[in-house]
């Protein structure tokens, strides 16, 4: 099944660090979001992936183009031409890299992919959120309701505090960043089956309304309900707090750091020629 990643968008609200990158590459913790993104669904078996690119997409190829560099100590022997690579902690992905264009919307990247597909169920999510989502369950909960679309939804946690307050404007109570106001929120994580397509028109269409307006409309459209984490990198603060949530070492997404035995690769050295 493949793994679908819209990651072409200008992500202006962070223009601090995409005004020479696109937003996916921006790093927490050292390495881009999108690294992240791919490690939850490569914890779960799914490393066939279609990324669409867009704005800066060049140097989201030249990173996986030179992916052994960017990951590993290297020894580079002028005189011969020749560069060892000495730890090399390899992935089992397979990424197809695909340009969907400038100025197109999420639906309109997604249907340039069409083909890529080959009219099988694939699953789908945004370049720029990090869950500890449990992309298994989430396959096997679309799979029972045998629907074109499932979306994973969350109640994101609320950005003030909640104050009770009397007629005599004394506070009652007071609860410090509650969860939401009870809505669910689209979360990404979608698993999607392939006649989603005859849905988006072309390159303006917007993913999040008329397809998924019409496929609610036509019952079509169920939501996973996930409680545990959920956060979007929308802004620098969001960065910050993904940050250090990494480098104190409780990020909750980072499922393979603390599976026991579970390595994805193996350690090798390797001689490239230039």
């Amino acid at each position: 099944m493949k793994v679908v990643i819209l990651a072409g968008g200008l992500g202006s609200r962070l223009s601090e660090e995409t005004e020479l990158k696109p937003k996916p590459m921006v790093e927490i913790g050292g390495k881009p979001i999108l690294w992240h993104i791919m490690k939850i669904y490569s914890y779960y078996g799914f490393n066939d992936f279609v990324i669409l690119l867009g704005y800066k997409g060049y140097v989201i190829k030249e990173y996986f183009a030179n992916y052994y560099m960017h990951q590993s100590d290297i020894t580079i022997n002028l005189k011969y031409n020749e560069t060892q690579i000495l730890n090399n902690h390899s992935e089992p992905w397979r990424i197809s890299l695909i340009d969907t264009g400038m100025d197109s919307m999420t639906g309109g990247r997604i249907k340039r992919i069409k083909d890529y597909i080959n009219k099988e169920t694939f699953l789908l999510t945004y370049g720029d959120g990090v869950s500890n989502i449990n992309i298994s369950n989430l396959v096997s909960f679309h799979q029972a309701n045998k629907k074109l679309l499932t979306v994973s939804s969350v109640q994101p946690e609320g950005r003030w505090g909640a104050l009770e307050i009397n007629d005599q404007n004394e506070v009652i109570s007071f609860q410090e960043k509650q969860k939401g106001d009870g809505q669910w929120v689209n979360a990404g994580f979608f698993v999607c089956e392939p006649e989603i397509m005859d849905y988006i028109e072309g390159d303006s269409t917007i993913f999040e309304k008329g397809p998924l307006e019409r496929l609610a409309k036509d019952k079509q459209l169920v939501t996973y309900k996930h409680s545990g984490f959920w956060s979007p990198m929308d802004t620098i603060k969001d960065k910050k707090v993904l940050d250090q949530l990494i480098y104190s070492k409780k990020a909750p997404w980072m499922l393979w750091e603390n599976a026991a035995g579970k390595i994805n690769g193996k350690k090798s050295i390797q001689t490239v020629n230039a």
